[in-house]
């Protein structure tokens, strides 16, 4: 699965633009916190602490949890939540395809759940849909495609409702996007991300229901996407007169690597809570060195997120 590129004369620039008011501006900084940036001869920002690399899991609120669908299924997920502050959003992600190997731990949603927590005071719940395993656990059901999928997405929102979580945002990557444009019209929600979205499964009727709905609906399509790019998915959600179509340019279907992740975070926060300033800091003041993510280095980091201690690996980062 891959990515596409903007047209330079329409697109938003690679950075969001930053309209920061004091109100935006995350609680002052104490151990295990962004560092405040200091001032460049040249007048730049420059960041101080150490690197936040694609193993880093800054701190949060993390817990266990279980979602019960109307048709009587448990599925497992996680809900991850700001250390030391209520949240002033709520991501609520559907992953990938789980048949080509989409689930909670699919490394943009570990990452939003490792970072934005602590970085924009966001809740993020990820889960397994049905029929799908990762190291949290297998959720009851077998893949439908898409369809019985519905009593999902309905029972992360009803969760989310539960925990009073506020201002909350369906997040769909690749099959998530299906999910969120066939069952994801619901009063409960403040509107929606897409990353990446195939319309494989989302027909004109779906698009028509959204265009209806009247949310907004922020479409995240890389340059170099191997199933939907940015000139088409213009023409397609043309029919949505509410959504947004942002082109990233260079970016691919998975959007494999650091630059492409921290765009697409930088992305959720900017539309999520409009004013925050963006984009995020790439520091923290008590980091450790990370590693590469391979299937191990994803099981220890995923570890570590449950203890709230840095995995001990090696190499480099993608």
């Amino acid at each position: 699965m891959n990515a596409h590129s903007p047209d330079p004369a329409t697109d938003r620039p690679a950075t969001p633009a930053s309209a920061a008011t004091p109100a935006a501006v995350p609680p002052a900084a104490s151990a295990g916190a962004p560092t405040a940036a200091r001032t460049a001869p040249d007048g730049k920002p420059v960041e101080r602490g150490a690197p936040i690399r694609s193993l880093t899991v800054l701190p949060a609120r993390r817990e266990d949890v279980e979602l019960h669908t109307a048709d009587g299924l448990t599925l497992v997920g996680e809900l991850a939540l700001p250390a030391h502050a209520a949240p002033s959003g709520t991501l609520i992600t559907l992953h990938p395809l789980p048949t080509h190997g989409g689930y909670m731990d699919s490394h943009v949603y570990r990452k939003a759940a490792w970072r934005l927590p602590a970085l924009a005071d966001l809740a993020v719940l990820r889960f397994n849909t049905r029929g799908t395993s990762s190291p949290r656990g297998t959720s009851e059901g077998a893949f439908d495609g898409g369809e019985a999928e519905r009593f999902d997405v309905a029972a992360a929102i009803e969760l989310a409702e539960f925990h009073d979580l506020p201002n909350r945002w369906l997040v769909g990557w690749s099959f998530g996007t299906e999910l969120v444009l066939k069952h994801g019209t619901d009063p409960g929600i403040e509107g929606a991300i897409l990353l990446s979205p195939p319309l494989h499964r989302a027909t004109d009727e779906d698009l028509d229901r959204w265009a209806a709905f009247g949310k907004p609906l922020l479409v995240l399509v890389p340059e170099l996407d191997d199933y939907l790019r940015p000139e088409e998915a213009r023409r397609r959600f043309a029919r949505v007169p509410q959504a947004e179509v942002v082109a990233v340019e260079g970016a691919k279907h998975l959007w494999v690597g650091e630059p492409s992740v921290r765009r697409v975070l930088d992305e959720i926060v900017a539309c999520v809570r409009p004013g925050f300033p963006v984009p995020l800091p790439t520091t923290w003041d008590a980091q450790t060195e990370m590693g590469t993510d391979t299937e191990a280095s994803d099981q220890a980091s995923y570890d570590a997120s449950r203890t709230h201690v840095q995995p001990t690996t090696t190499g480099q980062n993608t």
